[in-house]
């Protein structure tokens, strides 16, 4: 791929697709980790004289249709905060954007626009007429062939891959293909079956793997532990124990639970049960945290490891009372000496939440495409990007 640095930006409109789709409630941000994620990008582009165009997608809003709980506005005012400069932003922007030197202009969302989820070519054109650069550094929607992330790198004069999309490829790279021994992953979350895939790929790569959460709970099932009324998918019984079964002729040791917090639901009367052993849980009670044990046994297995990938948490964190477990795991990843990678929505909230971010060693912005990586499958906006490069 082309980069940044190998093209002339002076006094070029450069158009970058970043990911600012961040958490807002009632328009206040309420995470604001991808937009400081592209401040790199724009100070290099800055220093360089361009003329800067930012697009980028907030939310799921219905295609083409305005929705204002939706609008970019108030990423530009967050964003011009952090830049240290003035940020206009453009509501109506496809008929082209004038742009000045060192200027920075954030047009608002792309999925306002008709045809952009299907990446239709027509608005991708309309997308690389406004620049004489494109740049693709929106490494968290790599994974959807869409116009503004696949369909302008077609037709854009000049297409690169922009330094963040490139710090998490090279992190990506640096924990699947050469990682210092042992290689532990936790994968957390509440379903199987939003991560089998990646289950797969990994038992083969892995030294140790640690499962929480729901996946957590299917697991225990499957080597009949009791787990009482915790979500589970029993469907999945068997695939799990075939996974275990994988692991152990791969020499990989499957970590789950020996203790939790329990309760028979989320009202504050429920948040009275002890940690317990899962041979005492009862038919009513749910897991919704791991207890002491548990996370000692994390922490001992972290502090000798070489490489972690993390990707869920293993407990309802959003709540103080089921969080701790995912706090231990947090501070005992930061703690540890290993190279860290993490990943995922929940995980970077779990991230802010316990204060850890500067003692891990990358925190990638992606989700699905984090997650589509290390599944091996191919991300489109990477791929076109490679293509683009070839015929250059």
């Amino acid at each position: 791929m082309l980069t940044l640095k190998e093209i002339k930006l002076d006094d070029q409109r450069v158009l970058i697709r970043v990911d600012l789709n961040v958490p807002l409630q009632e328009g206040k941000i309420l995470n604001d980790f991808r937009i400081r994620a592209i401040l790199p990008t724009l100070e290099y582009c800055l220093k360089k004289n361009a003329r800067i165009i930012l697009i980028s997608h907030l939310g799921r809003p219905a295609e083409g249709e305005y929705t204002a709980a939706f609008s970019l506005k108030p990423i530009a005012v967050r964003l011009a905060e952090l830049i240290k400069q003035p940020v206009r932003f453009v509501p109506d922007w496809l008929g082209g954007v004038a742009v000045a030197k060192k200027e920075i202009v954030l047009c608002e969302n792309v999925r306002f626009n008709l045809g952009e989820e299907k990446n239709d070519a027509k608005l991708a054109k309309r997308m690389a007429a406004l620049c004489d650069v494109f740049v693709m550094d929106a490494f968290a929607t790599a994974h959807r062939a869409q116009a503004s992330t696949v369909g302008v790198a077609q037709f854009a004069p000049i297409v690169v891959a922009g330094p963040l999309l490139i710090a998490e490829l090279n992190a990506l790279h640096h924990v699947l293909d050469n990682p210092k021994r042992p290689l532990v992953a936790i994968v957390g979350g509440s379903k199987v079956s939003g991560k089998l895939q990646i289950l797969k790929t990994l038992i083969p790569r892995v030294d140790t793997l640690i499962v929480g959460g729901g996946i957590a709970n299917t697991f225990l099932a499957a080597i009949g532990q009791p787990i009482g009324d915790s979500l589970h998918e029993p469907s999945l019984i068997p695939v799990a124990k075939e996974l275990i079964e994988f692991a152990r002729g791969r020499g990989v040791n499957v970590i789950m639970p020996s203790d939790a917090i329990v309760a028979t639901g989320l009202l504050e009367t429920d948040f009275k049960h002890p940690i317990i052993h899962f041979r005492d849980i009862k038919k009513n009670e749910k897991i919704f945290d791991v207890g002491k044990a548990t996370s000692r046994a994390y922490e001992a297995i972290l502090q000798k490891a070489g490489t972690i990938i993390w990707n869920g948490p293993i407990g309802i964190f959003e709540m103080d009372a089921f969080g701790e477990g995912t706090r231990a795991l947090a501070k005992a990843i930061a703690a540890s000496s290993a190279y860290a990678l993490a990943g995922g929505g929940e995980t970077l909230a779990a991230i802010e939440k316990y204060g850890v971010y500067k003692d891990i060693s990358y925190v990638s912005t992606g989700g699905g495409a984090f997650l589509e990586y290390i599944e091996g499958r191919v991300l489109p906006a990477v791929a076109i990007l490679e293509e683009r490069a070839k015929k250059r």
